[in-house]
Formats: C-alpha cells, structure tokens, sequence
C-alpha cells in the first residue's frame, strides 16, 4: 500500500492582500501544497499559527503593528511551534533585516522578486528542514553582517562557544561545512562519509546547539568564531 505524499502547509503573512491573492494561487496550484491561513499583520500571523499549525511560514519582514521579525521571534520561541518554519520575504534582499531575521528564528529569506519556481522551491526547502538561503544571499554577505555585531549582545559568541564545548571533533568539522553552505551529500564527498552519517552529525550538532534548523547553525558558527568570515 502507497503512502500519500504529505501535504506541505503553508500560512501567507504580508499587509498586501493583492501580493497574498498571487501567492495563493501560485501555492494551491502546487499538488503537495496548500493555504492554510493569510495574515495581514504579526500578530495575526502568530494567532493563525497558533490555530492552523502550517508547515511554512511566509512572513513579510516590513508590516505594520507587529512586524515578521517580532512575529518570527514569537514563533520561534512558542515551544508548542518548534516544527513550523518561517521564510522571511522582503523587498531588498541585502539589507540590515537579513541576519536579524535569522537570529529571530527564520529559515532563510527570499526576495520578493524572486522566480515562482524560487519561491515554491523556498517552501519545499524549508518544510524539510534546510537552511534557505536565496542565491543573492551568500554566506558571505552573512558572514559581514555578522562579523558587524548586527545587534547580538556581547555574551553571545560567549555563549555559544561555552556550547560548542559539547561537540565532538567530526560535529565540529561538520558544522564548520555547514556554514559553507554545502549540502549533506557535498559534505559527505568532502570527509568520504556517507550522506545519512553527515546528517546524524548535523542532527546531533542541532540538539546540542539549540538550533531550530541549518540556518541556525550557520548563525551560531559565525558567533561563536569558528567560522571567521571572509574578507575579499
């Protein structure tokens, strides 16, 4: 007996109706995809959340009342909505909100700009848990943001290398990949593991780390100073 295919669930988050019609049509046409709620503002974002239990979060980084990055961080810290994943979208896709939004909690960030097949692209990779991390957007442009503080407290990097402290060597080596940006199939060519035993190594370096997905994982190796950004 076939299973069948799980249905990605997705809540629209922005104040323009017009743009959340066009994504609607866009997600529902989309046979593993649906629109379980729209929002116009954060707070109804988190409420509907809170109701509908999506898969994926599209949140608008720029609304008005409760912004996406108030309304990510609420998300994010509502234990009862670990497995949901938050897309930023926002209208420049280098601006100051970039890193603030992944410090808040979201997957990654999409400009408003993008290709159809970018953003359907954008839900898949969320809901299954990988950092997203539009082409514009390389971990090099993260990688400045962060070197420039971009609002962490003092005791952050602290912090999170009192953390690393609980990793063992390969989830170090394996962290520090996932800061470059590779996949787990590209990280298993590089140390010649198998796929399935890098993503025990991310997997086990998330639990201990407190990371919701990858692209916490690359905030907390730029923080931390294992991964020092490049200056070219």
């Amino acid at each position: 007996m076939e299973e069948t295919p799980t249905t990605i669930r997705v809540l629209l988050a922005d104040d323009q109706a017009l743009l959340r019609s066009a994504f609607k049509v866009l997600v529902d046409s989309e046979p593993d995809m649906e629109v379980v709620g729209e929002a116009s503002d954060g707070a109804q974002a988190c409420a509907l959340a809170r109701e509908t239990r999506p898969d994926v979060v599209l949140m608008d980084i720029r609304m008005p009342g409760t912004d996406g990055l108030a309304a990510t961080r609420m998300i994010s810290a509502d234990p009862e909505l670990a497995a949901v994943r938050v897309v930023m979208l926002t209208t420049f896709e280098v601006d100051e909100y970039v890193v603030q939004s992944l410090r808040a909690g979201a997957s990654g960030f999409l400009g408003k700009g993008a290709e159809p097949d970018e953003l359907l692209n954008a839900i898949r990779v969320a809901a299954a848990g990988e950092a997203l991390l539009s082409p514009a957007a390389t971990k090099g442009l993260i990688a400045t943001f962060l070197a420039q503080g971009g609002g962490a407290g003092p005791a952050a990097p602290a912090a999170h290398a009192e953390r690393l402290a609980a990793l063992t060597v390969r989830e170090r080596e394996v962290l520090v990949h996932v800061a470059a940006g590779l996949s787990n199939d590209e990280i298993a060519g590089r140390l010649e593991v198998s796929p399935l035993t890098v993503k025990t190594h991310v997997n086990r370096a998330m639990a201990k780390l407190g990371a919701r997905d990858r692209a916490q994982l690359v905030v907390i190796a730029y923080e931390s100073g294992l991964v020092r950004p490049r200056v070219d």
